[in-house]
């Protein structure tokens, strides 16, 4: 099969470079791991989640999530909330400090955000969620994407209803993950939804949800014709994820994965990127998570693993890791 060019996706005035995107993932999709998602693949990568209420955007978590820089290419800030006045001051807040794209959040299934009657709890109510995109999309001039579930539960999957209502208010593209609010992330997404939303909407359709590989992708875009897709716990450890996938979808053959110095020089980027985006003290500590993600597949990773845990400084971090990967390179290598 001869490699075609990639499908674009609009959304509003800018046209992005690619159909795959990163899922914005609360504690994981920062500036550092987005810009390796993005130099890898991923035609949009939007930062974490930020709470519509200003008052708390003096922590450093939230501060961070709103620097936005020019090599990531299109700046992307979900937020959250439920007042639809909030939210809106929230997203005009966002466009001054250089946002390009404002996503609202009706997709996460979090106890925290859906006790607070957001994130998928809005799908319960219809309503409020037309007068929460109206004051929103009213109130910037940057576009505003939107990601939601299928519904509340399975007895009320009312996305059409939801999808209807986002093209109405104006916004630019809507990001469906194929489980409802209570499947939270258990059992199998289900797409039947998804396909008969693109049926009948007019916006751009982002299908999210167990997209892990190319076969998943080329599979969810036959059963939903959707425009894109949104891939998110696959990518932790893997930012190659998009290459492999796109690679997949434009040759129909499967690309090598990774081999152990490539995932060696990529961890030491990234955790090297954590430090200098974090400092030396959180820098390293943030970076744990994602040395056991990057090992999760790898002969002896596990090993490697419970050693750097311990580890404060960065720079122990790295060397261990180094070495390790010196070692045993002949053993990963044939494994990848």
């Amino acid at each position: 099969m001869d490699s075609q060019p990639a499908p674009t996706i609009q959304i509003g005035p800018h046209q992005l470079n690619g159909q795959l995107m990163l899922a914005p993932m609360a504690g994981i999709s920062d500036q550092p791991f987005r810009r390796l998602c993005l130099e890898r693949g991923a035609a949009l990568a939007t930062s974490e989640m930020l709470h519509s209420d200003q008052r708390l955007w003096q922590t450093r978590k939230s501060r961070q999530r709103l620097i936005f820089d020019p090599r990531d290419g299109l700046a992307s800030v979900q937020i959250a909330g439920a007042d639809p006045s909030m939210l809106a001051q929230a997203a005009a807040a966002c466009e001054q400090l250089g946002a390009q794209v404002v996503d609202i959040n009706m997709g996460c299934p979090a106890k925290k955000v859906c006790n607070a009657l957001a994130g998928s709890a809005l799908l319960t109510d219809p309503s409020l969620v037309a007068q929460i995109l109206q004051t929103v999309v009213a109130a910037v001039t940057i576009p505003v994407t939107l990601k939601i579930r299928t519904g509340p539960c399975r007895e009320s999957r009312n996305a059409r209803l939801i999808a209807q209502i986002a093209e109405d208010c104006g916004i630019a593209a809507l990001v469906i993950h194929g489980r409802t609010r209570a499947d939270r992330f258990k059992g199998e997404a289900e797409y039947q939804t998804i396909a008969e939303v693109k049926a009948h909407c007019g916006l751009p359709i982002i299908a999210n949800g167990d997209i892990r590989n190319g076969p998943d992708a080329k599979r969810v875009l036959e059963l939903t014709h959707a425009d894109g897709l949104m891939v998110g716990r696959a990518a932790q450890g893997d930012p190659w994820i998009f290459d492999r996938i796109q690679h997949y979808l434009n040759t129909g053959q499967q690309q090598a994965l990774p081999e152990g110095p490539e995932i060696c020089t990529t961890l030491l980027q990234h955790l090297e990127m954590l430090e200098s985006f974090y400092g030396p003290v959180m820098g390293p500590r943030i970076g744990r998570k994602h040395i056991g993600w990057y090992l999760k597949h790898i002969p002896g990773g596990e090993t490697l693993r419970r050693l750097a845990m311990p580890l404060e400084q960065g720079h122990a971090q790295r060397e261990l890791i180094d070495q390790w990967f010196t070692t045993h390179q002949p053993e990963v290598a044939c494994a990848a």
